[in-house]
């Protein structure tokens, strides 16, 4: 049986791909962030849900090296956790550059180093980051900063990645959706066409193709799961 960590797991993205992995038989480590988002998720078999605060690189450090102790391997980490913030260059400080940089980088960079070390040692491993279409697409990233600014760090780190483990299996891969159909976005954006969005479904089938065997010849990827958005 295969382990992989969830981070953000207590999300709406999050909280289905945990449950779409555990029902295809892996080892769940889910991270949420306090006691409450513990408590509403779901009693499953397989599902281990750790507190952890991804933006201290000591906690996220202890948090790996325990989880190593536990399961013995780790076969792969999909990093979800992240924020989102408006603003285009006259409205955005550098303390909003620095905030979605802590909440979208750092939280994916402190569980990347520890368990890249691991993965090296293991000779495999899967790192799967969540980009962002406005990180690639200049017009959609200029009226949302800070928040483009700091995505666009996690290509280059999964980029950097595979340059150092070049000719091993490990793999890091960026996914980048567009707009996610969720209940929010649907409240925000009443009038839109909700068919053009990504289905939470099926970019979760994708999480899943990426961790399969069936991607094991997969090198450098950067999955647009745009739809039509």
């Amino acid at each position: 049986m295969r382990t992989i960590i969830i981070t953000g797991a207590a999300g709406n993205l999050g909280n289905l791909v945990t449950r779409k992995f555990i029902s295809s038989g892996y080892n769940v480590v889910a991270t949420v962030l306090d006691e409450a988002q513990k408590n509403e998720m779901p009693a499953l078999k397989g599902l281990d849900v750790r507190i952890v605060d991804l933006t201290n690189a000591h906690e996220s450090a202890v948090f790996v090296n325990d989880i190593i102790m536990q399961y013995s391997q780790v076969h792969g980490v999909l990093a979800l956790v992240g924020g989102f913030a408006m603003g285009n260059i006259d409205t955005t400080e550098l303390t909003d550059i620095s905030k979605m940089i802590t909440l979208n980088f750092a939280t994916a960079f402190n569980i990347t180093k520890p368990l890249f070390s691991h993965f090296k040692a293991q000779k495999y491993g899967r790192l799967v980051f969540m980009g962002a279409k406005p990180a690639l697409e200049a017009a959609d990233g200029k009226s949302a900063l800070a928040y483009s600014l700091s995505k666009s760090l996690l290509f280059k780190l999964a980029e950097y990645l595979n340059a150092e483990t070049q000719g091993e299996n490990i793999v890091a891969t960026v996914m980048v959706p567009s707009i996610l159909d969720t209940k929010v976005n649907r409240a925000a954006m009443p009038n839109a066409d909700f068919s053009k969005w990504v289905d939470m479904e099926k970019l979760s089938d994708t999480f899943e193709f990426i961790f399969s065997h069936q991607a094991d010849q997969l090198r450098e990827p950067i999955f647009k799961v745009y739809n039509n958005a």
